[in-house]
């Protein structure tokens, strides 16, 4: 089998309105989220059989599509989609890391080997989560559930507001809300405290300012909640990326656990923040890190530290999605639910969008990546690329 071709159109699609129901406008410390880019990839092969890959889009549409057809599809057509591995190692280009390009194509291939096999991709990566080790030596005998828990997700919105979301949140079955902050830590701290006096400690809670405070800051905001008796799941990148020994010292000054983000984004970047003891927790991405085979070597480095990671949300559709269910099921050391805004969708590129049932998604159990795509809501969203 031989890859004949790879196809990328980009796609807008709206996020609901929070008086709807949804999380629109998705407010941040940089920016406000009301709709989406995203770019899905069809990777064709010469057996007939097809696969689907989906990422962000960087910089334009037109760019990432570039890129995607011009760049990463002559590199890799005539060779087989099983040769994940070895295409990884074929995309060195010098200045550039073309990672995060590769990584739609080679989703899309896993979707073509676990079609050709007839097996689910979460199988092929060696079924459910394996237990950690000290589960594993404590309980060798334990069922599977083919589902995954997720974390809820809310911007910015003032502490009353937020509070009607985390009881929301408790009520439709989660037990993580990750929220955004960075613009007043003040006000973060106001509004994480409200959450958690509205459900009496029933959700664990990750806040994250996308690099937006200082050193100082937060190391106030470790201690404000720790004052006020509440201690997060972790803090996702608190400070700038690129400064491990501040990350480092301010782990050492809070009681809440650090969980890098941003900073996992560069390959070597996991191996200095476990060195320099600046993380409790890695949350990891399979975009940047090129694809399923490429965050399974991040989780490997992750595992052997004892750090347990969760996987990042970046507004994905049904097929990168789907796509996560499959990798945080069949690589080991995911133990944290990764985050979600999948609920917020206002349309969806797959035939049969996900359902969330009490705080969890299944994984689905179709060859690949188990979905079924919809070229007519691609053409129906399609944006000029």
């Amino acid at each position: 089998m031989e890859i004949t071709g790879v196809k990328a159109r980009a796609v807008n699609v709206n996020v609901v309105d929070l008086e709807d129901g949804g999380l629109s406008p998705y407010v941040t410390n940089h920016g406000a989220v009301e709709d989406v880019d995203r770019v899905v990839v069809r990777v064709d092969t010469d057996e007939g059989i097809s696969g689907w890959g989906e990422m962000r889009v960087f910089l334009s549409p037109a760019t990432t599509i570039t890129a995607l057809e011009d760049g990463v599809a002559p590199i890799v057509e005539g060779h087989s989609p099983f040769e994940v591995e070895s295409l990884r190692r074929l995309l060195f280009i010098e200045y550039a890391n073309v990672d995060m390009f590769f990584s739609a194509v080679e989703m899309a291939c896993w979707d073509i080997v676990g079609k050709a096999l007839e097996k689910p991709i979460y199988e092929l990566l060696g079924g459910w989560t394996a237990p950690g080790t000290t589960t594993r030596r404590l309980d060798t005998a334990y069922d599977r559930e083919n589902a995954v828990d997720v974390a809820y997700c809310l911007g910015i919105l003032s502490p009353e507001e937020s509070r009607i979301h985390a009881a929301k949140a408790v009520d439709e079955g989660f037990d993580v809300v990750k929220t955004k902050a960075g613009r007043d830590w003040k006000q973060d701290v106001e509004r994480i405290v409200a959450m958690d006096d509205e459900v009496d400690g029933r959700l664990d809670f990750r806040l994250d300012p996308n690099q937006g405070w200082r050193l100082d800051e937060a190391i106030r905001v470790g201690a404000a909640l720790a004052d006020a008796g509440v201690y997060l799941q972790y803090l996702e990148q608190p400070i700038r990326v690129d400064t491990h020994r501040s990350l480092a010292r301010l782990r050492q000054r809070t009681p809440q656990p650090i969980g890098p983000n941003e900073d996992t984004y560069v390959a070597h970047n996991l191996r200095e923040l476990i060195e320099h003891g600046a993380l409790d927790v890695a949350v990891v991405d399979m975009t940047p890190a090129g694809g399923i085979s490429g965050l399974r070597q991040v989780a490997a480095i992750a595992e052997d530290a004892g750090v347990p990671m969760a996987h990042h949300c970046a507004f994905d559709l049904g097929i990168r999605t789907a796509a996560i269910l499959h990798a945080v099921s069949g690589i080991p050391g995911f133990t944290l639910p990764p985050d979600t805004v999948y609920y917020a969708w206002e349309d969806d590129v797959i035939e049969e969008p996900f359902a969330i049932e009490d705080g969890a998604i299944a994984v689905p159990d179709e060859p690949g990546l188990g979905i079924a795509v919809d070229e007519d809501k691609i053409a129906e969203h399609r944006i000029a690329g």
